[in-house]
């Protein structure tokens, strides 16, 4: 498994996707970096973070054999890693924010961003981007964002955050590879941050409603369940949960 590490770029994110362009990347190759100047979360957001105080990596993967029908389950394998290395280092209260933010104590504390590389109309591959709150302290600007220091009062290692997770990435992609979609869905639904509790929403135009999260569908869709007991399915780029 190849780890490049790097001292400052752009984004790890695009480092991958240059190297995809100027040859053939192996499985499982890994781009970390210090310093990130110019990170990228869901929907065109931005990732801040200080310089060596947290954790930036990007993971190509191979899922050219895999027999994916829907690409969403590559988020949850993702999300379920995450969360399962970070439960190994006692953190508590974690959750999974649909799509796949990672959340300890009802504060967001990882995000992930997954571009998929297309060939003839289905996934080859993916190029997944972690950013980890580790030992940063200052979110004066992010009210919602916090970091493990911040809510365990320890000091982590980078290096060893970074090797918990990618083993339990390929952990996660073994149990996608093998077909066990079912497994999948129910580990990463039974961790979904304010499933079955009333929560607000707010739509496309702003709107805000209340609703309660029931499920989300194999097309990464989240069902939302409204008045009247009406269930409703939602893409990302329709609604957004609210903290």
């Amino acid at each position: 498994m190849p780890i490049i590490k790097l001292n400052a770029i752009d984004s790890t994110n695009t480092f991958i996707k240059e190297m995809i362009s100027a040859k053939t990347v192996k499985h499982f190759t890994v781009v970390t970096t210090n310093h990130q100047t110019s990170g990228k979360g869901q929907m065109g957001t931005v990732w801040l973070s200080e310089p060596s105080k947290n954790l930036m990596f990007s993971v190509f993967v191979d899922v050219s054999k895999y027999k994916l029908e829907f690409p969403f389950y590559i988020s949850m394998v993702v999300a379920l890693a995450l969360k399962q290395s970070l439960n190994t280092f006692l953190i508590p209260k974690l959750y999974i924010k649909w799509p796949n933010d990672i959340l300890s104590q009802n504060k967001k504390i990882c995000g992930i961003l997954i571009e998929n590389v297309m060939k003839q109309g289905a996934v080859n591959a993916s190029i997944i981007g972690v950013g980890l709150n580790v030992n940063q302290t200052n979110f004066t600007a992010l009210p919602n964002a916090s970091s493990l220091k911040n809510i365990t009062g320890r000091v982590f290692d980078l290096d060893e955050l970074l090797d918990s997770i990618i083993f339990n990435m390929k952990l996660y992609f073994s149990k996608l590879e093998e077909g066990n979609f079912m497994e999948l869905k129910a580990a990463y639904e039974s961790f979904l941050f304010r499933k079955n509790k009333p929560s607000t929403f707010k739509d496309a135009k702003g709107n805000l409603f209340v609703g309660y999260i029931k499920s989300v569908e194999d097309s990464g869709h989240l069902q939302v369940m409204l008045e009247d007991n009406i269930t409703k399915s939602f893409a990302l780029k329709d609604i957004t949960l609210m903290y």
